[in-house]
């Protein structure tokens, strides 16, 4: 009898960890999503349509490149350092600019 009630105890305690984390889990999806909008929202503003097509462009061949172009571009707007809209050929620059840095930081060892 006691092992059956510790069984179902047992039992209660796993579903409401279960439930916390999935709750949890549900939490985070949620905050995570606000930020993606949050982001997107703030890119609408300061990027013409030409330069959101080439970032989203970069963002298919290569996602990291794209989101240190996003952060940067979010901290150069929240900071006031953006005096205008980003164009097409100022993406350009920035993504050269980028690209460059990291192979320029690539170390081989053989």
């Amino acid at each position: 009898m006691e092992n059956d009630e510790e069984l179902e105890e047992l039992r209660k305690r796993k579903m409401m960890q279960v439930q916390m984390a999935a709750q949890q889990e549900l939490a985070r999806q949620e905050k995570e999503q606000q930020i993606r909008e949050l982001k997107q929202s703030i890119l609408r503003q300061i990027l013409t349509p030409e330069a959101r097509e080439r970032l989203a462009r970069v963002r298919l061949a290569k996602p990291e490149l794209a989101e240190m172009v996003e952060n940067q571009l979010i901290m150069l707007a929240q900071s006031g350092k953006l005096r205008s809209m980003v164009t097409d050929e100022l993406m350009k620059e920035l993504l050269a600019r980028l690209q460059a840095e990291r192979k320029e930081t690539r170390i081989i060892r053989k």
